[in-house]
C-alpha cells in the first residue's frame, strides 16, 4: 500500500468518523434544542451546522481548479438561523458531507501537491486537506460539548464512558498488535 493512499484513506475515516460524532450528538437532542443559543455571542447547533454545511460546499465544489472561496458562498448569513427544521438541517448537512466525499474520493497520490487556492492562498491539496481535518472537528467539538448540555436525560457516551478508561484499555491490550486506523474501531463502536 502506498503511503499517500494509506494517507487520503485515513482522511476519508477521520471525515467519516466526525460526521458520525455529530450525528450521534445530534441524535440525542429533541429538535428544538438544535435552536438553542445561550447567550447572542453563541451559536445554536444549528447555526453551526449551517456553517460547516456552508464551508463543505464551498471548499469542496470544484476542488481543483476553483478558489475554494465561491463567490456564491455568504459566510456572514451562515451565521443567522435560515433553517428552522431538524429535517432541514440534516439535509443541508448531508448535502455538505456529500461534497466534501465526492471531492475527496476520486484524489490520487499524484493530487497531493497540486496546488488549489482558498481565498488566493495557495495550498498544497494536502495542506487544504489537514486544514478542513482541523476545521471541522472544532465544530464538532462544539455540537458534540452543546448537546451534552442540552441533554435533558442520560447522555450515551460518544468517547470512552467516564471511568470505564482501564477497562477499555484492559480490552485494547488483550488483542495482538494490529495496524489499522483508530476510526475502523470507533466508527463500529458508535454504531
Amino acid at each position: 500500500m502506498e503511503t499517500n493512499n494509506t494517507y487520503l484513506e485515513s482522511c476519508k475515516k477521520q471525515f467519516l468518523y466526525y460526521k458520525t460524532l455529530g450525528e450521534k450528538a445530534i441524535e440525542q437532542l429533541e429538535p428544538e434544542q438544535l435552536f438553542v443559543s445561550v447567550n447572542e455571542d453563541t451559536n445554536s447547533i444549528a447555526i453551526i451546522i449551517q456553517h460547516l454545511a456552508g464551508n463543505m460546499l464551498s471548499r469542496w465544489t470544484d476542488f481543483l481548479t476553483t478558489d475554494g472561496e465561491k463567490e456564491w458562498r455568504n459566510r456572514d448569513s451562515e451565521f443567522d438561523e435560515k433553517i428552522n427544521t431538524k429535517e432541514d438541517l440534516l439535509i443541508y448537512w448531508q448535502k455538505g458531507w456529500d461534497c466534501l466525499f465526492n471531492a475527496l474520493n476520486p484524489l490520487v497520490d499524484r493530487d497531493l501537491s497540486t496546488i488549489i487556492y482558498i481565498r488566493n492562498e495557495g495550498h498544497t491539496v494536502m495542506e487544504a486537506i489537514n486544514r478542513q481535518l482541523a476545521h471541522y472537528p472544532y465544530h464538532i467539538g462544539q455540537i458534540v460539548f452543546y448537546a451534552k448540555m442540552l441533554k435533558k436525560t442520560e447522555w450515551n457516551s460518544l468517547s470512552i464512558p467516564k471511568n470505564k478508561s482501564n477497562s477499555y484499555n484492559a480490552e485494547k491490550f488483550s488483542k495482538d498488535k494490529s495496524i489499522k486506523n483508530f476510526t475502523d474501531d470507533e466508527l463500529n463502536r458508535l454504531k
